[in-house]
């Protein structure tokens, strides 16, 4: 089943080139079911290319998706045009009487800075807080689990001694659950971080459950028990070239930065990356909106009730 985006959003050439199947909003609006409906709220500097990677995994689902972008109107983005911010984007403000079936928050590159430093924290944690009344489940990643971890749990985030910065195994621990359904028992995530959060931590939170960690990247997936509230610390939405892009850029301007772990062939940057992820992304975010959304979520969304998180 297809994807419902506009029309003229950038993403949809892209997405339509790799025979992924979107249809447009005229003629959803003439299909007799009730799509699902998500959120994501989109705090990457490359806003067009994090709503490729995202769209691409929610398109693949028998599940009609509708999707709202959302950006935090408080901060101006220097990295994306405000044309298309205008045409494609809306606001906390617009949404607060909508409810949704799922919603996305993403990375930032802020994580080294304190959370409450951030220059849009106050309408970002507005937006976790919307989320647990309005919102049936929501997915965080990266910096965006760092600060819903602390937001609705009140777990910190630590810096690293370098950068944590590749593909990583990963094992799962619970075989039963149905966001890993499908998965293999040992399953590769890209990461791209300065900062981690503890397992000690995330323990002493008894609503909380971890799913899935890596001996050299830490915690990578933790849920809640109801599974409203999902945090992956890793990218599974990143493209083939994603990490390459990142270190060019890295290189270019001069940063310290190691070649990422186990991704270019013969740990050689001028070869083409080989993806071993996309299939686990693609499990993943089927599973996500097919167990956490679309078979749990109320069809009346009225009828949603708050997370409790304290």
């Amino acid at each position: 089943m297809p994807i419902n985006i506009p029309d003229t959003l950038p993403a949809k050439e892209q997405l339509e080139r790799e025979n992924i199947f979107v249809i447009s909003e005229e003629r959803a609006v003439h299909q007799d079911i009730r799509p699902l409906k998500i959120a994501i709220v989109n705090l990457m500097p490359t806003k067009i290319a994090t709503e490729t990677h995202l769209l691409r995994l929610l398109s693949n689902s028998p599940l009609q998706v509708n999707i709202d972008l959302v950006h935090t109107a408080s901060y101006e983005s220097k990295n994306t045009d405000p044309e298309h911010l205008e045409r494609f984007y809306t606001s906390l403000e617009h949404i607060r009487s909508h409810r949704y079936d799922g919603m996305i928050i993403t990375g930032a590159p802020v994580e080294t800075i304190p959370f409450e430093d951030v220059d849009y924290w106050d309408e970002l944690a507005a937006i976790m807080e919307y989320s647990r009344h309005n919102v049936y489940s929501t997915m965080h990643i990266c910096w965006g689990a760092q600060a819903g971890l602390y937001h609705h749990y009140g777990i910190d985030k630590y810096p690293l001694p370098r950068k944590l910065f590749g593909v990583f195994e990963h094992r799962r621990h619970d075989t039963h659950i149905p966001l890993f359904r499908g998965f293999d028992e040992r399953f590769p995530v890209p990461h791209s971080r300065y900062t981690e959060v503890r397992r000690k931590d995330i323990e002493s939170r008894p609503e909380l459950q971890i799913l899935a960690t890596s001996e050299h990247a830490g915690v990578c997936v933790v849920a809640a028990h109801d599974g409203r509230q999902i945090f992956i610390t890793g990218h599974f939405e990143y493209d083939a070239d994603t990490l390459a892009l990142e270190y060019r850029r890295d290189v270019e301007k001069g940063l310290p930065i190691d070649v990422p772990v186990q991704y270019f062939p013969d740990n050689d940057p001028t070869r083409p990356p080989i993806p071993t992820w996309r299939a686990h992304a693609h499990l993943l975010f089927v599973n996500w909106l097919n167990y956490y959304v679309y078979q749990a979520t109320p069809y009346d969304l009225a009828d949603l009730t708050t997370i409790e998180t304290r």
